[in-house]
């Protein structure tokens, strides 16, 4: 079990790092969630996708704007395409490089099972590897890293509101819900914490719903204005 819950409040996760104010994904908005003058953060989330040639890229969406498809470029073909602010496509070690030892929650939006080992090389070689979570909405994913990395926390996502939300997160290996906020209640929240699952609120945007889900015991808040998400600093 982790100690996310052990805090007075919610950990505070800034979402594709602080994307209000930088590009989402971007080494800027990572930087940006160490540095924040607007709001502390505690952890910080964002995307990876596996490249044809084995690296992994931080980004949301499988293919970037112009249509080039990730999980079928090589890191150098990407790298052509800047981001909106001019930036290169961030590697995961770069974000890592970013991210001034706060927490980082990686979603994992494509794996090739080839490249599986590779992700938790790079986990494993940070010099706080304990600092980072992997979670996916493809619970294929967990439940492979599970085996192979028992260390690791893992996570499942959900956008819907699960008749047992503890199953299909033991099922997939996994330790953490990460939720849609608009559908957590008490009893989601209960039911979890009996099973040893902490939940993960995510997109959190607003200050009275984050005092509602902090009020409800969730472990953290994932939204894009980290200032929003409560706490003492």
């Amino acid at each position: 079990m982790s100690n996310l819950s052990t805090r007075h409040h919610p950990l505070r996760i800034a979402h594709r790092g602080v994307s209000s104010r930088a590009v989402e994904n971007s080494l800027r908005a990572f930087r940006l969630a160490v540095e924040n003058p607007w709001g502390p953060c505690d952890g910080i989330e964002l995307d990876i996708h596996s490249t044809r040639d084995g690296e992994f890229v931080v980004h949301h969406d499988p293919a970037l704007p112009s249509g080039l498809r990730i999980a079928e470029s090589t890191l150098d073909e990407l790298r052509q395409e800047p981001l909106a602010d001019g930036s290169p496509i961030p590697t995961l070690p770069e974000a890592m490089a970013a991210s001034g030892g706060l927490r980082l929650y990686i979603e994992v939006k494509g794996l090739d099972p080839r490249w599986d080992g590779a992700l938790l090389a790079i986990i494993r070689a940070d010099a706080r590897p304990e600092r980072c979570q992997l979670h996916a909405f493809d619970h294929r994913v967990t439940a492979r890293l599970s085996v192979q990395a028992p260390e690791v926390t893992l996570g499942v996502l959900s956008a819907s509101y699960p008749l047992d939300p503890v199953r299909p997160v033991l099922a997939a290996g996994a330790r953490v819900l990460w939720q849609e906020a608009g559908l957590i209640d008490g009893a989601l929240v209960e039911a979890c914490a009996a099973a040893g699952v902490e939940v993960i609120a995510w997109t959190v945007n607003d200050a009275a719903q984050a005092a509602r889900l902090a009020g409800l015991g969730v472990a953290g808040l994932c939204g894009n204005w980290p200032e929003r998400l409560g706490g003492e600093a």
